[in-house]
């Protein structure tokens, strides 16, 4: 009786761990990469909506490879492609991963967003913005920043 509750108890908390139902709003699989310029994206809209990015449910969705360095790689050109309102540098960095959902391009069945802190010339700017490397979606730049020149867009 003993090692059938100790086994329920690891079922449970097994279950709880990855949400059974996909809360992420945003996913595309029809969506394109845009195209590269000098290790950026070459972005071509700012998003209307306030949520997006800045909300676990409408994450930047960058999901655009199965290898796992060159989502690494969208994530560098996706903090390459904007500035600050003002045209500061940005740089970020990673807070934490969370927000476990259901995924079928993981192994694992599930997949995961990071959570990044953004800087402005340096400076914490109080703005963080959720990726996910699993799935794919529409790439704009996020409400209160602005899309970076590229040498293509200048013509």
């Amino acid at each position: 009786m003993r090692k059938l509750s100790l086994l329920s108890i690891l079922l449970i908390l097994c279950l709880s761990c990855v949400s059974t139902k996909n809360t992420i709003q945003n996913i595309d699989d029809t969506a394109v990469l845009p195209k590269i310029v000098f290790g950026q994206f070459e972005l071509v809209e700012t998003a209307s909506d306030m949520q997006y990015g800045y909300s676990e449910f409408y994450p930047i969705n960058l999901g655009f490879s199965s290898y796992e360095n060159s989502n690494n790689q969208n994530v560098n050109r996706f903090f390459n492609s904007f500035t600050g309102i003002n045209g500061e540098k940005v740089t970020y960095k990673i807070i934490e991963t969370c927000c476990p959902f259901p995924s079928k391009h993981n192994k694992m069945g599930a997949g995961t967003l990071v959570l990044y802190e953004i800087y402005l010339d340096g400076t914490p700017s109080n703005k963080k913005i959720y990726v996910n490397t699993f799935e794919k979606g529409k790439i704009m730049c996020p409400k209160g920043f602005s899309i970076k020149k590229t040498a293509s867009s200048d013509n």
